[in-house]
């Protein structure tokens, strides 16, 4: 399931009450995703991490009555008892948790009750785990741990998702550009105990940070290296030197009919990154000119990324125009 997927899902079983089981490879989304929809739902969100806990955590401590015993809640078990607020209660990292964990949370996501104490009707329990294969710890869960969820999903990266997402959250258009170019490097996870990163979407968005921080040229490569992977970095720093000495974009803009359309893959995909990023309202009309000039493929995905950064350009007669002939492949 791609993460607009995911996203649409879980918002029907939090409202629901339904526990789900979110698995998939480091690095891809899964907490973000959870703590986006929550947000979205303006529902309060609890975060444990089960692989740090002990089962007192999710049983409650033994305490003495007089002459008897009871387990009292305390803290976040404390909170799902007595919250009278919608909450999503974030297991994560589940997987990586050691069986008498599991098995205490086990009783809280089914029965929603625990020696006695009554989970509130207003909490959802979601969890999220990585996969065995990718040598993150995860030993696997207890056989009726996963019979307790009503699904269990597996998140994979999606690249329209990732840009819109990287878009809409200030990553450098080179790097957008980049990963459209080369979309396998979104996701080229390989498990190793080596102290090196591979890219996926949670380092790629890390190469997009230190671009944001404004690092020294000449410390590009050890950096981008360190954050994503030798390969992302040899090849994007390839792409960088075409990015950064493509024409001036506001040229382009002003004179769209002669603008030159470059025949590079890459070059081209560049120069429509660079341009989605520039176009405004004023500069709509000649924007659609040039993607008139260019081939229909490369001028559909200049126009979601542009629509995704810009919103209020679709209220252009060209932005109307251009849509109305390509609305089979723009939405």
């Amino acid at each position: 399931m791609k993460p607009s997927q995911l996203q649409a899902f879980l918002k029907v079983a939090i409202k629901e009450k339904m526990p789900v089981l979110v698995k998939g490879a480091p690095g891809i989304g899964k907490s973000d995703i959870v703590t986006q929809v929550t947000e979205e739902l303006k529902c309060d969100l609890i975060i444990e991490h089960p692989v740090v806990s002990d089962p007192t955590d999710f049983k409650g401590l033994p305490f003495p009555k007089g002459e008897e015993a009871d387990f009292l809640p305390f803290g976040s078990l404390k909170q799902i008892i007595e919250t009278n607020k919608p909450t999503v209660f974030f297991l994560d990292d589940l997987g990586q948790a050691p069986p008498a964990v599991q098995a205490a949370c086990m009783q809280l996501i089914l029965a929603r009750k625990i020696n006695g104490h009554k989970v509130s009707d207003q909490v959802t329990f979601i969890a999220a785990t990585n996969r065995r294969i990718d040598q993150a710890g995860v030993q696997g869960l207890l056989e009726p741990v996963k019979s307790r969820f009503v699904s269990i999903i597996e998140l994979t990266p999606d690249l329209e998702d990732w840009c819109k997402w990287a878009l809409e959250n200030n990553m450098p258009p080179e790097l957008v550009a980049f990963i459209r170019f080369r979309p396998n490097l979104l996701f080229d996870f390989t498990p190793t105990k080596d102290l090196v990163n591979s890219s996926c979407p949670r380092t790629v968005a890390n190469v997009g940070k230190l671009i944001n921080m404004g690092i020294p040229k000449e410390l590009e490569y050890e950096l981008f290296t360190g954050a994503a992977g030798e390969r992302f970095a040899s090849e994007f720093m390839g792409f960088l030197k075409i990015y950064r000495n493509l024409p001036n974009p506001d040229t382009v803009l002003m004179d769209p009919q002669n603008a030159p359309v470059p025949d590079e893959p890459a070059t081209l995909y560049a120069l429509c990154g660079a341009l989605a990023h520039r176009v405004n309202e004023n500069s709509m009309p000649r924007f659609v000119e040039y993607l008139y000039r260019i081939p229909p493929e490369y001028s559909v995905m200049a126009m979601k990324d542009a629509v995704t950064q810009h919103p209020e350009i679709t209220n252009q007669r060209a932005f109307i125009e251009w849509a109305n002939k390509h609305n089979d492949v723009l939405f």
